[in-house]
């Protein structure tokens, strides 16, 4: 193997990772400063207000898109384990 191929499959693991990390915290990050203006708007200083939308977003987006993220990455899984023969070779 390469160093050229190395760098390009670690590339595709780090884009691939960036795409489901950012799939699962945008939602959270929009819940967060909507509770946030609500909290500055009513002046309510809650904790729970805040951890609890979110926490809610977060199963919801996981309970949603979580079977479509399992199978993104079950595919680059699948591919980088049958490209295998072909890097070693």
């Amino acid at each position: 193997m390469t160093p050229e191929v190395a760098v390009d499959l670690f590339r595709e693991a780090l884009w691939l990772t960036t795409v489901l990390v950012a799939i699962l915290v945008v939602p959270i990050l929009l819940c967060g400063l909507l509770v946030a203006m609500f909290q500055a708007a009513t002046q309510i200083n809650e904790q729970t207000l805040s951890f609890l939308p979110r926490l809610l977003v977060m199963l919801v987006t996981l309970i949603v898109i979580g079977p479509w993220l399992l199978k993104i990455f079950m595919e680059y899984m699948l591919s980088l384990y049958t490209s295998i023969p072909t890097l070693i070779g």
